[in-house]
């Protein structure tokens, strides 16, 4: 099972991450993901998982610091302009259908990705 050390060791974006948040996204994942059905890739879901959470944290945390509406979604940006320059993002490209929540970071549509996989077929027990 994932540990907070491994954490630190594969996801080192999330240093400044407090210790005592990453332990408790550990925690929920341990509860959520099956071991039976993620096997050899259960550490890995498991950190995808609680990077997911912490990335939506700290957007959490940005939004408090500017005195900001705390956990809104706001979805992937698709276009935006200032003065006369504008740009736009293909948003459907790096989406998944039906993923939901998971569609807001990187780590969740990995996770979601392997989520899917991981509940193809039936256990034998």
């Amino acid at each position: 099972m994932a540990d907070l050390a491994s954490f630190r060791a594969d996801f080192p974006e999330f240093a400044a991450s407090p210790d005592a948040r990453v332990n408790f996204w550990l925690v929920i994942a341990s509860k959520m993901l099956n071991v039976d059905r993620w096997g050899d890739l259960i550490d890995h879901g498991q950190e995808l998982f609680v990077a997911h959470h912490l990335a939506l944290d700290a957007e959490n945390a940005a939004a408090a610091a500017l005195g900001g509406a705390v956990g809104q979604n706001a979805g992937p940006l698709s276009s935006q302009s200032v003065d006369k320059v504008s740009e736009a993002f293909d948003t459907g490209v790096s989406s998944i259908a039906d993923a939901g929540h998971w569609n807001l970071t990187t780590y969740g549509t990995q996770f979601y990705a392997l989520w899917r996989m991981m509940g193809v077929g039936g256990i034998q027990l």
